[in-house]
C-alpha cells in the first residue's frame, strides 16, 4: 500500500498546497471524510470547515476553508476552494471581522442585486463565525 496521497489545495489566484502527506480530513457537505492514499474515487462539495492534514501520524496542518470542491483519486486529493486560510488565522476575530464586513456591506447597498449578493455574504459569514466558533477557533 502507498504511504502517502499527494494533497493539493487551490484557490482561483494560485496553488495555495501541494505536498505528500499520510491522510486529508475534508469538511464535505455530507459531513467530514477522510482521505487514505488509495481511496475510492470520490467527487464532493464542501461546507465550510477545516481541512486537517496529516504527516507523522498526527495534525500537521490545518486550513479554514469557506466550501468549495473535493476530487479524490487513488493517488491524489484535490481541494478547490474560493477561500483558505491557515487555522491559526480561523479565530473568532476573523469571524468578527467577516460579520462586520458583511454587515456593512448589505447596509451600503443601494440596488436589489447588491442586497442579494450582500445578504448572500451575510449568511456565508453568519456559517463561518458558528463553524469557527463550534469547530475549534480561538
Amino acid at each position: 500500500m502507498a504511504d502517502t496521497l499527494d494533497f493539493e489545495l487551490v484557490s482561483p489566484a494560485r496553488l495555495l498546497v501541494s505536498e505528500p502527506v499520510e491522510m486529508v480530513v475534508v469538511p464535505g457537505t455530507e459531513g467530514a471524510f477522510g482521505v487514505l492514499p488509495l481511496h475510492a474515487p470520490t467527487l464532493s462539495t464542501l461546507r465550510p470547515g477545516f481541512i486537517d492534514v496529516y504527516k507523522d501520524g498526527a495534525v500537521a496542518e490545518r486550513y479554514f476553508v469557506t466550501g468549495g470542491f473535493a476530487e479524490v483519486t487513488r493517488s491524489t486529493c484535490t481541494v478547490l476552494v474560493d477561500e483558505a486560510i491557515p487555522g491559526e488565522q480561523a479565530n473568532r476575530q476573523y469571524a468578527a471581522d467577516q460579520l462586520s464586513k458583511a454587515q456593512a456591506a448589505l447596509a451600503q447597498a443601494n440596488d436589489e442585486a447588491l442586497k442579494t449578493s450582500a445578504a448572500a455574504a451575510l449568511a456565508t459569514a453568519e456559517v463561518v463565525a458558528e463553524t469557527i466558533d463550534r469547530e475549534g477557533g480561538a
